[in-house]
């Protein structure tokens, strides 16, 4: 039976364009594809393991003839909207109490900054979960093991009982070896809001 409900963040809740930031950042960079430092670089950034001004300096140093706002800017390009709908929902689940409710997130501190600037509702969203996990904070980051582990551990749950509910292929593939019932939500086609019609089967 499930118990616990486990949430991504993008493309589940916040709408993404990472083809689009990925078209924009090339373009922007003048190259064909990001070098192997610059996704080690961005990695460690998302697992919080180098600061912000760390970052920044990094890519400044990189491509001295962009600001460091262009910069931000590039990397904040991904964003998009947050459906308020989508927030009602998590409300409704919250109210009716049914679930233990935890967010999962592969993310920054440029990203959560943006987030809590543009959408004003952010603080009402993080509310209505019983746990908030970003990676930047946690020092851990989706797909490896460990960063399920944590989650496990932290709420003193187990696997069986929780269904994850992700866009990203890896991060579904670790939580099924983990024993976790899983969405492979695909943003394109389907959404969070239709959990219950589109996952009946696994609250029967």
């Amino acid at each position: 039976m499930i118990k616990t409900l486990i949430f991504d963040f993008g493309n589940v809740f916040i709408n993404l364009d990472i083809p689009g930031a990925l078209k924009y950042a090339l373009s922007t960079f003048k190259m064909d594809s990001l070098s192997d430092e610059m996704i080690a670089f961005n990695g460690l950034y998302e697992q919080g393991l180098i600061s912000t001004d760390e970052f920044l300096d990094f890519y400044a140093e990189n491509f001295p003839k962009l600001s460091k706002a262009e910069l931000i800017e590039v990397w904040n390009f991904m964003l998009k909207d947050f459906p308020e709908y989508r927030l009602d929902f998590i409300k409704n689940l919250k109210q009716e109490n049914k679930y233990q409710l935890i967010l999962l997130s592969n993310t920054n501190e440029l990203h959560i900054n943006w987030i809590k600037k543009h959408v004003p509702f952010f603080q009402d969203f993080k509310n209505c979960f019983d746990a908030f996990y970003l990676s930047h904070e946690i020092n851990l980051a989706k797909p490896n093991t460990s960063i399920f582990e944590f989650v496990l551990n932290e709420n003193a749950i187990g696997a069986e009982g929780c269904l994850f509910i992700d866009d990203n292929n890896d991060n579904i593939n670790t939580a099924k070896l983990l024993g976790f019932k899983t969405w492979h939500l695909n943003p394109e086609t389907e959404d969070v809001i239709n959990l219950f019609h589109t996952k009946s089967q696994l609250f029967d």
